[in-house]
């Protein structure tokens, strides 16, 4: 099976992923990650990118394709993809389209995380996490027992992401509605599209989705 999984920055995409990966052995394709690997590996593709990227300039579709192509052509036909951060435009939609059927695939479903943005401003905004042992923790919703000690390793070193802020998280939720709207309707139209809240309990999700795999 091979899914586009959609959702602004923390929907809540990465752990669904991994309870996809996890559970039915399915590959997680990250544009970014793959990027980064390729590079790191010096492949024929990554070579390309990194010159690129050197001249300060965006990765063209091609080379983005290219590497998806490796990706898939290196899983097997019996491995199912996810697809996360692609494709954001209509021309990628096609091109993976392209992809996916020269290799005998096609796309099964494309799940979008819904959010309330301003749920998802507070979640977001509110996470800190142990600066020794990673242990994650929210304002509101998960603060340690023992004010500023940790519960797992007992620091009282904590951190919070510069990012994790109103303006940030408001500014990215712009920017994936702007990315998704032109790809949206093309998937709507086939009738592949499942859109599940994302505001639910993580487990609540994960089986909205699973339940929406096996349509």
């Amino acid at each position: 099976m091979n899914i586009i999984l959609l959702g602004p920055p923390g929907a809540g995409k990465g752990t669904q992923a991994q309870r996809l990966v996890e559970k039915f052995g399915m590959r997680q394709l990250s544009t970014g990650d793959m990027l980064r690997a390729a590079v790191k590996a010096g492949t024929p593709v990554g070579l390309q990118a990194k010159a690129v990227m050197e001249r300060g300039e965006l990765v063209s579709d091609q080379i983005v394709s290219a590497l998806i192509g490796e990706e898939l052509d290196a899983m097997g036909a019996g491995t199912g993809a996810i697809f996360d951060g692609y494709p954001r435009t209509a021309a990628q939609a096609e091109s993976l389209d392209a992809l996916l059927s020269d290799r005998g695939r096609g796309l099964d479903r494309v799940i979008e995380l819904e959010v309330d943005e301003d749920a998802l401003v507070e979640r977001i905004c509110g996470r800190f996490t142990c600066a020794n042992c990673g242990k994650g923790y929210h304002d509101k919703f998960e603060q340690p027992n023992q004010a500023g000690v940790c519960d797992k390793c007992g620091s009282t070193e904590f951190k919070r992401r510069p990012d994790d802020n109103e303006e940030t998280v408001r500014t990215r939720m712009a920017e994936y509605r702007a990315k998704t709207a032109p790809i949206l309707p093309i998937y709507d139209a086939r009738g592949i599209v499942t859109r599940v809240n994302g505001m639910a309990d993580i487990d609540q999700v994960t089986a909205a989705i699973e339940r929406a795999l096996s349509v």
